[in-house]
Order: structure tokens, then sequence, then C-alpha cells
């Protein structure tokens, strides 16, 4: 039996299918962008992308952890 999602990583399914754009595409707009520390791309993400703040605060968070190597 397989763990269940823990994280950030269990809002992807549900960013998906709300936004309709993979989770590989919402990761290259937050590396692309100019913009580096968290809260920043989180507001970038709610005013530009019309995100939630729980949705983007999870790929922020899940990118830049992913970035960091942690």
């Amino acid at each position: 039996m397989a763990d269940a999602v823990k994280g950030p990583a269990s809002y992807f399914p549900s960013i998906e299918k709300k936004y309709g754009r993979p989770i590989a595409e919402w990761k290259e707009l937050i590396r692309s962008s100019p913009l580096t520390r968290h809260m920043e791309l989180v507001s970038w993400l709610k005013s530009e992308h019309g995100l939630g703040h729980g949705h983007a605060n999870a790929l922020v968070a899940h990118t830049l952890a992913e970035d960091s190597g942690k």
C-alpha cells in the first residue's frame, strides 16, 4: 500500500484540476520569475495567475525546497 502524499505536494491534484495547468508548468513559471522570495512569489501567483493562497504557497514551497536540495 502506497503512503499518502503529504506536505505541499498533497495540493497538486487539486491545483491541476482547478487551474488547468500541469504542476511542471507552474514550477517553470516560478523558476522563470525574476522574484526569488517566498512571499513575493506567492503574491505574484495570486495576483497575476489567480491562484488561491494555499495553492500558491504549496507550489512555491515545493519548488523552492526542490531547488535548494532539501
